[in-house]
């Protein structure tokens, strides 16, 4: 067995340990390990060629990140926040549950990349949330301001993970009908979709009083805060 090519994987820890660009440390153990393994100049071309256009749909995710940076600093986040600030009725935990319920349905129909962590919760959703936990009043220290973004994030995933299951085209849900298929159980994509809407609703439930819950909680930590304030000022 030839060893050589494994050569790569020396030149991933070489680069890492250098911190060296993470592509040009990829693209060189790609190349290093086809040389070793014998590949000429043109094969290896054209096998880099044919991943890039094979895989050319990772490009709108790697467009993603400059983009919403490039926005960041513009003061994305600031905008957002005001526009939410805005709306002095608008209370945490009713618009992380519009969102879980927009996130969920638009899974649902196979819309599932259209939001996500990069694209919507830490450019939008986040501060969203934080300037309308503070339309109820909340002073948002450190740390409540860290458990506020960890809620929008897990909005996010609980919607895109129980609404995609519904959607019959999901990769999970023909995974089920092959492995039921080999095993000599025909089941249609349609109905293990519609299985999932239960699972689903439940999960909207679920997730909707565990929002309800962190922002009461939130204002309990705020209210005690508030008296223990008070009483240390009293003379």
């Amino acid at each position: 067995m030839n060893y050589w090519p494994l050569i790569g994987v020396a030149v991933v820890i070489a680069g890492f340990a250098l911190k060296r660009n993470p592509v040009l440390v990829v693209i060189a153990a790609g190349v290093a390990s086809g040389l070793a393994a014998g590949m000429g100049v043109g094969d290896l071309l054209a096998l880099i060629g044919d991943s890039f256009v094979s895989n050319r749909a990772l490009l709108l995710f790697v467009l993603t990140l400059p983009a919403i940076g490039l926005l960041e600093r513009y003061g994305l986040r600031e905008r957002a926040q005001a526009w939410i600030a805005s709306f002095r009725k608008l209370s945490l935990a009713r618009l992380l549950i519009a969102y879980l319920g927009a996130r969920q349905l638009l899974s649902m129909l196979g819309m599932i990349d259209l939001a996500g962590h990069a694209q919507t919760v830490r450019p939008l959703v986040a501060p969203m949330s934080e300037a309308a936990a503070q339309n109820d009043g909340i002073v948002l220290d450190d740390a409540a301001r860290e458990r506020v973004r960890a809620l929008a994030a897990a909005t996010d995933n609980v919607g895109r993970f129980f609404g995609e299951d519904v959607f019959l085209a999901f990769g999970a849900v023909l995974l089920i009908q092959g492995f039921y298929a080999r095993n000599g159980i025909q089941l249609d994509p349609l109905s293990i979709a519609l299985w999932a809407l239960p699972t689903a609703i439940a999960a909207f439930v679920i997730h909707a009083v565990r929002i309800w819950w962190v922002q009461r909680s939130l204002e309990r930590a705020h209210m005690k805060a508030s008296g223990s304030e008070v009483t240390d000022a009293a003379p």
